[in-house]
């Protein structure tokens, strides 16, 4: 099927059935959705607990440079994978046009 096609239909500009997508399709689609922002927002409960504890690791440090060192990547690649996470739900909706 013409991903053109699959994609105005989910963002129901035309008649699913008109290109022979069916409720069921219709109804995986959103399941299919719905895993996504799941995942997404696990994936950034994740990334923000991470920088805490990176945090907590800085601030118990007492100047060691190698906990200084640990802590500072820490917090530098949970805000890369949270801006990675937001980036692509972002993306998510908007090729399912819900933004």
């Amino acid at each position: 099927m013409n991903i053109t096609l699959w994609l105005l239909a989910a963002t129901e500009k035309i008649d699913p059935n008109s290109i022979g997508i069916s409720g069921a399709q219709k109804n995986a689609d959103q399941a299919v959705i719905n895993i996504l922002n799941t995942v997404y927002l696990w994936a950034g409960i994740v990334a923000v607990l991470v920088i805490v504890v990176a945090g907590f690791y800085y601030t118990t440090s007492s100047g060691d440079s190698a906990g200084l060192t640990r802590a500072k990547q820490a917090i530098i690649g949970s805000v890369v994978g949270l801006i990675v996470i937001i980036s692509a739900f972002a993306i998510t909706q908007l090729i399912l046009g819900r933004f």
